[in-house]
């Protein structure tokens, strides 16, 4: 790369030297973090990844990325810092002060988990007090829309730092799926309520099915009519059909799903808006697992309705 802190302002884009590529710190290496790092480096970027799990070594090598054996190790001289963890507690404990510190000047740090507006507040001031500018972009989508570039990216943030960071954000998403929410914690805070209401959707469908089907209805006759009725949903239209094939969606554990709609619950709370559906969604997801535990299935919610009815939604 060309240039240098001393002749190059990186805080006119969201990368270093006169190139359009950026030097990447990527912490996390999972079913997300993975996908965006082979888009990143097919799109010319220099990405070097940390994961606490040292396993996942060998496949990101082999995407063309550098290794490094810790966040601070993989921070130093970054112009981009992306976090993709499963959590809040997990990005908390991923970027100690000296992370920030060894970043390039005029560096950003953009966060593309499904964090916690208040739990981001004090990772932000840390960022600010190194000089560091926050983006927080989370993702709408799952490993297949990240490898191909479907994803919707929630973002919050200042409107110049998403416009200097957006050559970079549509090396994984088009530039329509970049959704600008508003100021800090609007991404986050969005992303969250896409959860809660497709939550709510899936349950609210699953009981009316299995009324219906109660009721003498055939499931695909009642299916059709409600996806082409006012009722229609994507959830309906896009996501049944995994329900009726007996796929309970095992891409993401019940107790993150429950962690994430307690956090949208207590920001009603908060916030002095209504929240009974909300917690009548968090009520079922925690019922959820209890009774399965703490195992992946975004649909297992459903499953306990089953259970409940002694009826299987099947086509």
């Amino acid at each position: 790369m060309s240039g240098g802190p001393q002749d190059h302002d990186r805080r006119n884009d969201c990368h270093g030297g006169d190139s359009v590529s950026s030097r990447v710190a990527l912490v996390g290496a999972g079913r997300m973090g993975r996908p965006l790092c082979g888009r990143l480096i097919s799109a010319g970027h220099t990405v070097t990844v940390s994961d606490l799990r040292s396993e996942q070594e060998e496949v990101v090598r082999s995407l063309g990325a550098d290794w490094a054996p810790s966040v601070t190790t993989a921070a130093a001289g970054a112009d981009v810092l992306v976090t993709v963890v499963p959590g809040p507690a997990e990005v908390a404990a991923a970027l100690p002060e000296a992370v920030f510190a060894a970043l390039a000047p005029g560096a950003v740090w953009i966060d593309m988990t499904s964090n916690a507006p208040a739990a981001a507040r004090e990772l932000r001031e840390r960022a600010a007090a190194h000089g560091v500018d926050v983006l927080e972009a989370p993702m709408g989508g799952g490993p297949d829309d990240a490898e191909h570039g479907r994803l919707t990216l929630f973002v919050g943030g200042p409107a110049d730092v998403l416009e200097r960071c957006r050559p970079l954000l549509e090396a994984v998403t088009t530039s329509e799926r970049i959704r600008h929410m508003g100021g800090p914690g609007t991404g986050y805070t969005t992303k969250l309520l896409v959860n809660l209401l497709w939550f709510g959707q899936a349950a609210a469908t699953a009981e009316a099915l299995l009324l219906g089907h109660r009721a003498g209805i055939d499931l695909a006759d009642l299916r059709d009519t409600l996806a082409d009725s006012a009722a229609g949903s994507d959830f309906i239209r896009r996501d049944l059909p995994a329900l009726f094939a007996g796929d309970y969606l095992r891409s993401y554990g019940l107790d993150r799903i429950l962690d994430q709609l307690t956090v949208i619950a207590g920001e009603a709370r908060d916030l002095g808006t209504p929240h009974e559906m909300t917690d009548a969604v968090v009520r079922i997801q925690r019922l959820a697992l209890e009774r399965f535990g703490p195992v992946d299935g975004e649909l297992l919610a459903v499953a306990l309705l089953e259970e409940a009815a002694g009826a299987l939604l099947r086509l």
